[in-house]
């Protein structure tokens, strides 16, 4: 070798990652992101969970929801449905409060009404009692799910 010539270090580039390599470890990570969502939504936080047993009812302080009514707002024998909550509020009888999720159990519209001792369904014509929430008038194949309140100081606040 003379003086003029320079040898370059013995270097091999680096092969470039394959296309298929990069595409599995993307699906690969967004697989495993989707199947850790999917568990979390079927976690039980021992909330009363729909349609558990249970009235769904606290009494006294605690519950950090928002007030829905004060208890002189649900007619007794009747009830009261909050549209932006999804819920309705019954009193079956005076002092007794109960509440359900205000979406009927058959093809998921909202009830609209309460009369004549059931929450009603307009789409077709499915009827739930308003003590327990149980089917009265079909085609609902299951009860309204419970949905937790409690009553204190004359209000009622979603738990």
């Amino acid at each position: 070798m003379t003086a003029h010539e320079e040898t370059a270090p013995a270097h091999t580039p680096a092969p470039a990652p394959s296309p298929a390599l990069c595409r599995r470890t993307v699906v690969a990570t967004i697989g495993a992101a989707g199947l850790a969502v999917a568990l979390t939504a079927c976690g039980n936080d021992d909330k009363t969970s729909p349609g558990s047993a249970g009235d769904g009812v606290s009494k006294g302080g605690g519950g950090d929801g928002q007030v829905l009514a004060g208890t002189s707002d649900i007619p007794v024998g009747g009830g009261k449905i909050f549209k932006d909550a999804e819920v309705v509020v019954t009193q079956p009888t005076k002092g007794q409060f109960k509440a359900f999720s205000s979406i009927c159990t058959h093809k998921g519209c909202p009830v609209t009404g309460v009369e004549g001792g059931t929450i009603n369904c307009p789409c077709h014509g499915s009827k739930f009692d308003i003590t327990d929430g149980s089917v009265r008038g079909g085609p609902a194949p299951k009860p309204l799910p419970t949905a937790r309140i409690v009553v204190a100081g004359g209000s009622i606040k979603l738990a």
